[in-house]
This record gives structure tokens, sequence and C-alpha cells, in this order.
């Protein structure tokens, strides 16, 4: 089962990660500001690759960012390809 945590330093810079059974496996590096969440980088360890896990971060993501009353700049390839792709889901919280 895999869990995501969103784990920040003293200046709000981290990542939401990734574990199944303890061990790391994937990533979306972040940073925080009262308004703001930029994303710089989803990456997915290779034996991981192919089981959504991209895609759980990124709901993840998103919920935290919804809950919040953040904006997204989605300077991830990753990120900003969804935002591309589905402009309805993600209006609300996309910085153009």
């Amino acid at each position: 089962m895999e869990t995501i945590k969103l784990e920040l330093d003293e200046k709000k810079h981290g990542a939401f990660n990734l574990y199944v059974d303890d061990k790391k496996l994937g990533e979306m590096t972040v940073s925080i500001k009262p308004d703001l969440l930029t994303v710089y980088h989803t990456g997915v360890e290779p034996e991981a690759e192919g089981k959504g896990y991209a895609k759980k971060l990124l709901e993840e993501m998103v919920a935290y960012v919804r809950a919040n009353n953040l904006k997204v700049l989605p300077l991830c390839p990753y990120v900003h390809a969804q935002f591309k792709r589905h402009p309805d889901e993600y209006e609300d919280i996309w910085k153009k």
C-alpha cells in the first residue's frame, strides 16, 4: 500500500514523497509560498514506473492546493503537460 507525505524544510521547500512499504519510490519536488505552490520535478523510481504513481502524486498535490487556496506554477514538464492536456480540470489552480 502506498502512502504520500508532504515533507518540507523550514523554508517550505521539499516534496510530496510516495512510499510503498516504507521505501520511497516517487517524489514531486515543490516549494510553497503564501499563495503559490511551485512544482519543479516529478519522478518515480524505475522499478515503480507504470503503476500510476506520478498521477497519484499529482492528485495529492492538487488536493493540497485546493484545500489551502493556492495556485500552482507547473515548472515540472509532467505537471505542465497534465495541466495542458486537461485544462478544465486544473483551470481553477493553474497560475499561467
